[in-house]
């Protein structure tokens, strides 16, 4: 009878022990394996709570992802940060090696470059105040590209009368220049030597001159109100 009763203490405990095991975390070796291939499924950008939502109960997909950013630090592909989400992208110094497979479909009016950049370097910003800093209204067509082209959506409504709505760019813009933030944005030497800036934009007024001074420090130490002078 005692022999039956240490059988089955002796099976209950090591139903225990499997069940726990059930809900053990993977190793890190196999959480970096995990974080790995859900970044070369994915074609956008992967933020840390989709990694939370996709790998087993007590994974750190952030210790995952910086053993992962190291491991690729020198190698032909680099994990990077893209807005609040990570991606493989291709080594700076090798984007060379990929110019022949990039189109040029359509080119952006001188409009669509100026109201995007005007976004870029000065968001949240409003409709008026788009127009205030270009010196002309801004068409409908314009802002609808922009958006349709998913390089700007619509931000927070502006605690001023009639609560106007702002613009943002979005993550696919970052995505698309290869930028982590906004703050990553090149000034205005950089914007014409890549031939993204053919014509300047119009001096800002004074109305609107000290939306977002945080960002006067971008790269060339380039002023903000540089981007739109004469």
């Amino acid at each position: 009878m005692s022999e039956q009763k240490d059988k089955s203490l002796n099976k209950q405990k090591t139903g225990e022990v499997e069940q726990a095991n059930l809900f053990e975390a993977p190793s890190v070796t196999e959480q970096i394996r995990m974080v790995e291939a859900i970044l070369f499924a994915s074609s956008t950008p992967v933020t840390v709570n989709e990694f939370k939502s996709r790998m087993p109960q007590g994974s750190d997909p952030e210790a995952a992802l910086n053993e992962l950013k190291s491991h690729y630090s020198n190698r032909g592909v680099n994990l990077v940060e893209v807005g609040d989400g990570w991606a493989i992208r291709t080594s700076a110094d090798l984007s060379f090696l990929m110019r022949k497979e990039t189109v040029e479909t359509r080119k952006l009016s001188r409009a669509a470059v100026e109201t995007l950049a005007i976004i870029a370097y000065h968001q949240p910003v409003t409709r008026l105040e788009i127009e205030e800093i270009r010196g002309v209204g801004v068409s409908k067509g314009t802002v609808d590209l922009l958006l349709e082209m998913d390089w700007i959506k619509f931000g927070r409504r502006k605690l001023t009368p009639g609560r106007p709505i702002t613009f943002v760019v979005t993550q696919h813009f970052l995505d698309h220049f290869g930028l982590e933030s906004v703050k990553d944005l090149p000034g205005l030497r950089e914007l014409k030597s890549a031939g993204l800036l053919e014509n300047t934009i119009p001096n800002m007024k004074d109305s609107v001159g000290d939306i977002n001074k945080e960002n006067a420090d971008l790269s060339d130490n380039t002023d903000q109100a540089e981007l739109f002078v004469e």
